[in-house]
């Protein structure tokens, strides 16, 4: 192993454990903030079953089901959007450009606005609509498998439709729709054990399968010939990667509500620290996923409190400077 990819390792297994302090940090910093704030030891103490009664309500029956959605939803985005750019050969990809996040964004708004009494079944029938508008968008983009640029423009198509449908329902039902307005904006408020239980089989099935198909996504970043020269069954793995991004998007959405930018900053970011390799990419990226959201979260229930900031807002106002750096490096 020559001197540059001896240096190249050491960096990477730097920039993994530093993701891995991070994301630690997050948790405990997550954890110990609120309206109540706790301690290091009193934390530990509270996770440990040592703390009393009231910290150990506060801690694991509030905070920490909180805590363990934003780490999982930041990690499911962030893979999501490390999948489709690699997959599509589009740097500006996320998991909205195949359509879940509108999809999500509709069947949940019919759900709070003309059955308000149901709105215990948002996050279900929000993935169900996540799922829906991924499968008309592999419908259109199907040719002999999966084309990126049909799949782009299906999802934009898709995505514009569903997005006309939300448009609708906030005319229609204008009186009704402040209560949808948090959830739009994407936040964790109320996220508990049930949300975890939901949450979790899926982000499993999601991450492990993501992370396995690494080699077959570098194969697929050299082109579809050198790939097939190199034992990849192109159509099949383009079609199941997409298959995973759209999985972890839809659930993370039925939960998080439209929580943008994420998939799209992660990967971008840990591609400058660590390289392309997805072998090294996609656990960075899921941990820093983790780690962003986590701490984005606190810091939007914190920062203004006792007013509760909705933490797609945060992800707005640092993904949309982002994007625009993007575009125009992608211009150049």
């Amino acid at each position: 192993m020559s001197n540059d990819a001896k240096t190249k390792e050491k960096v990477r297994i730097a920039v993994f454990f530093g993701l891995c302090i991070l994301l630690v940090v997050g948790i405990f910093v997550s954890i110990g903030s609120g309206t109540v704030s706790l301690s290091v030891s009193e934390t530990w103490a509270a996770l440990t079953g040592e703390a009393d009664a009231d910290t150990d309500r506060i801690v694991n029956l509030i905070r920490l089901p909180r805590t363990i959605v934003t780490v999982l939803v930041g990690a499911n985005l962030a893979l999501a959007g490390c999948n489709l750019q690699g997959v599509l050969h589009n740097p500006l990809a996320d998991p909205g450009i195949i359509g879940v996040s509108a999809g999500a964004g509709l069947f949940a708004m019919v759900i709070m606005l003309l059955f308000p009494e149901q709105s215990a079944m948002v996050p279900l029938v929000a993935f169900v609509g996540a799922v829906l508008s991924t499968g008309i968008v592999f419908f259109l983009a199907w040719e002999k498998g999966i084309n990126p640029l049909r799949m782009i423009l299906a999802g934009v198509a898709v995505a514009t439709f569903f997005g006309g449908g939300m448009a609708a329902l906030n005319v229609f039902y204008s009186d009704r729709i402040q209560g949808t307005v948090m959830w739009m904006a994407g936040g964790f408020q109320g996220r508990s054990w049930g949300h975890v239980e939901m949450l979790l089989p899926y982000s499993a099935i999601g991450i492990i399968g993501t992370i396995l198909c690494a080699r077959s996504l570098n194969a697929l970043q050299l082109g579809d010939e050198l790939a097939k020269s190199l034992g990849v069954r192109v159509m099949r793995m383009r079609t199941i990667l997409i298959f995973l991004s759209a999985l972890l998007a839809a659930v993370s959405v039925s939960v998080a509500g439209m929580l943008g930018f994420v998939g799209l900053i992660v990967p971008h970011i840990m591609r400058l620290l660590i390289g392309s390799d997805h072998e090294y990419l996609l656990p960075c990226a899921a941990i820093a996923g983790g780690a962003v959201v986590t701490l984005a979260d606190t810091a939007a229930r914190t920062l203004f409190s006792p007013l509760e900031i909705p933490v797609g807002i945060f992800m707005s106002f640092i993904g949309g400077p982002f994007f625009l750096y993007l575009l125009k490096r992608r211009m150049r």
